[in-house]
């Protein structure tokens, strides 16, 4: 329970800070652009329904602190953008480095435990503390470096917490071999994922495959980012900037949107981490309240227009309104559960046409011989077990 408040608890954050950076956006004159924060719902909701479920998968937990990190760093973009605000100087600092927490996290650990929350091995352990080391040095490199922050503000803001002397100027070193050996646990994230993907079998295998193809994808622009900050960055001329540029948002684009994309397809599509009833019940009731919030209102409406030169008020039309939405839960749920699942749980939709009409051929079926095997293929198509074997009692018994 206390995992479960915690994951929620955490997403609604996210929505918050989603809510709030297109209101700062448009208060302060900002880039619209800040305001996208609103793609990372993929993470903050798919991260909440695997961490509400499986506390002890680190899949879930990934997705939830990516979502939050980039739901900081967009507001606080947008909080420093104009440097007048209380607390600038605080809000530039996080957002020096939380880019590095939000990018780097989903990046480089998930292909090293999708789906199953764990490594591959022992030895596979190391890699781990690769990342770590990575996340570490680049965040310490650029938390803690002297002068200016490289942020998008109409003023310069100096590092509040930067260091002077010798190790100042060994930081941004540090935060450049920070960003090497990101390269280094990300193409060894994507040699964790095609291993994975040769060990697995069946609907693993299927789990995994849209994953692996994101993540070798993903390693394309990861790779022309490093080599550009190593050939100069943004010294070195119009044209390496533009390809730094189109690498960063193609990087972007896969992290927020791709990821995400191939762990919903793996869940909805391959029954990842069983919560597919929790899918089906949020689809279902979503859609319910829409259905029924729009009826009462529309109703509400439309007698109002009816009965008011006879009533001259609107309590008889609430009160009506509210009696035909009541009569409409039970069906109207149920269209809509038939609806959910002929389009995303087939499979279901299928057994309970089986289970149908078996029930309407039992009411013809006289030979007990015929409906013991039409009884056992039903449970064939409907359970799928490896094995159906019917007994029946005698009648003298």
């Amino acid at each position: 329970m206390r995992a479960r408040w915690l994951a929620w608890s955490l997403f609604g954050l996210f929505v918050g800070l989603a809510l709030a950076t297109p209101v700062l956006v448009a208060v302060r004159h900002g880039n619209a652009s800040d305001s996208l924060v609103a793609i990372g719902i993929g993470f903050a909701l798919v991260g909440a329904l695997v961490a509400s479920r499986h506390p002890t998968n680190a899949v879930g937990w990934l997705l939830l602190v990516s979502a939050v990190a980039l739901g900081l760093d967009t507001f606080m973009t947008v909080y420093v953008s104009r440097g007048s605000l209380p607390g600038a100087a605080f809000a530039g600092w996080l957002n020096s480095w939380l880019l590095f927490v939000w990018l780097y996290l989903p990046a480089l650990f998930l292909p090293l435990v999708f789906p199953a929350g764990r490594v591959l091995s022992r030895r596979w352990r190391a890699v781990v503390w690769l990342g770590v080391s990575a996340v570490a040095a680049t965040v310490v490199g650029t938390a803690f470096a002297p002068g200016v922050l490289d942020i998008p503000a109409n003023r310069p803001i100096r590092n509040p917490l930067g260091v002077g002397g010798p190790v100042g100027r060994a930081l941004p070193w540090l935060s450049g071999a920070g960003n090497v050996l990101a390269a280094a646990t990300l193409a060894l994230g994507v040699l964790c994922l095609v291993l994975r993907l040769r060990r697995s079998r069946g609907r693993e295998r299927q789990q995994v495959t849209w994953f692996a193809f994101v993540g070798a994808v993903a390693l394309v622009p990861f790779v022309v980012l490093v080599l550009v900050s190593v050939l100069g960055g943004d010294g070195g001329g119009p044209w390496l900037n533009a390809l730094a540029l189109t690498a960063w948002w193609s990087l972007v684009a896969l992290v927020l949107v791709g990821l995400p994309s191939a762990i919903g397809i793996a869940i909805l599509r391959h029954q990842l981490y069983d919560i597919n009833v929790v899918i089906n019940r949020t689809l279902v009731y979503g859609a319910l309240t829409l259905t029924l919030g729009a009826s009462y209102l529309g109703s509400v409406l439309l007698l109002q227009l009816v009965l008011n030169p006879l009533t001259q008020g609107s309590d008889l039309a609430v009160a009506m309104s509210t009696l035909a939405v009541a009569a409409l839960f039970r069906p109207a749920r149920r269209r809509i559960q038939l609806l959910v699942d002929r389009r995303f749980f087939r499979r279901r939709y299928d057994a309970a046409r089986t289970l149908e009409a078996f029930g309407s051929r039992l009411r013809d079926q006289l030979d007990i011989d015929a409906l013991g095997n039409d009884l056992q293929e039903v449970v064939r198509d409907t359970m799928q077990p490896a094995h159906v074997s019917l007994w029946l009692r005698r009648a003298d018994r």
